[in-house]
């Protein structure tokens, strides 16, 4: 069998006085597509720096690992022919006065735009070119992304990412700003990609993220995994009613799921 894309078995991170995961275990294997859903506050942010090595888990005594394709050490430059991170810090740092294909090409130098020192090949430059057609944003490669909507920008972020070929594209709260059309094109871009082999990790508290292709959501609370298992069996008014502390109606429509 194929190792685990990421395994995290009794991992617990602690950030000042507090406890943000804990004793947390999940597995997800390579070519899966997983949501992990939760309110506000949950840890769903610490999920993502673990896995970009932003964060460490906390020793303790009790047997303890976290691994991606197994192996517990990396080197990040290496990581990220595996996994692609796009998290909000990121869209704060490359929303900036460079131009899109600048931002998605610097993804090859782990940068925010490109150096004097950086060595650009012409096959850095073809990839890029391939990617910005893949995502459709070819048109805009020559406007500086402080001048894009948030939209737009959040497609050259994830260009950025996928540079690299990775395995699975990590998304933290991908919708967070877009306006009604802008979430809708970037759905059906997760689709496309999802169809072309990429795994997708979608970590959000925002149900209409949850593109049709995902068919295991994990359901985190206060720091602990709160249930894991098929859309369906997980994706269920009761269920959500209890994570998130209020009453909930749930709409299935189209593959896409919507809370009333």
């Amino acid at each position: 069998m194929a190792v685990p894309l990421i395994e995290f078995r009794n991992v617990t991170v602690q950030r000042d006085a507090r406890v943000v995961l804990d004793s947390v275990s999940l597995t997800i294997p390579q070519g899966q597509h997983l949501a992990i859903l939760g309110p506000n506050g949950s840890g769903k942010s610490t999920f993502i720096k673990l896995i970009s090595r932003e964060l460490y888990p906390r020793l303790k005594s009790e047997p303890w690992s976290l691994r991606i394709m197994g192996r517990d050490r990396w080197n990040l430059f290496e990581l990220r022919n595996h996994l692609g991170v796009v998290s909000n810090d990121w869209v704060a740092m490359c929303t900036r006065d460079y131009s899109g294909y600048e931002i998605v090409l610097s993804g090859f130098f782990g940068s925010v735009g490109i150096w004097p020192n950086h060595q650009v090949t012409p096959e850095m430059v073809q990839e890029t070119r391939r990617v910005m057609q893949l995502l459709e944003i070819g048109h805009l490669a020559e406007r500086n992304t402080n001048e894009m909507s948030s939209g737009e920008a959040r497609r050259f972020l994830i260009g950025r990412a996928l540079v690299h070929r990775p395995q699975a594209l990590v998304l933290d709260e991908p919708s967070t700003s877009l306006d009604l059309r802008a979430m809708c094109e970037l759905r059906d871009i997760f689709r496309k990609l999802a169809a072309s082999g990429i795994s997708l990790i979608m970590v959000t508290h925002h149900l209409p993220d949850i593109i049709p292709e995902i068919d295991r959501v994990a359901l985190i609370r206060d720091g602990r995994i709160f249930r894991d298992g098929p859309k369906s069996e997980v994706l269920e008014a009761a269920v959500l009613s209890e994570l998130f502390d209020m009453p909930v109606e749930l709409l299935e429509r189209g593959g896409y799921y919507h809370v009333l």
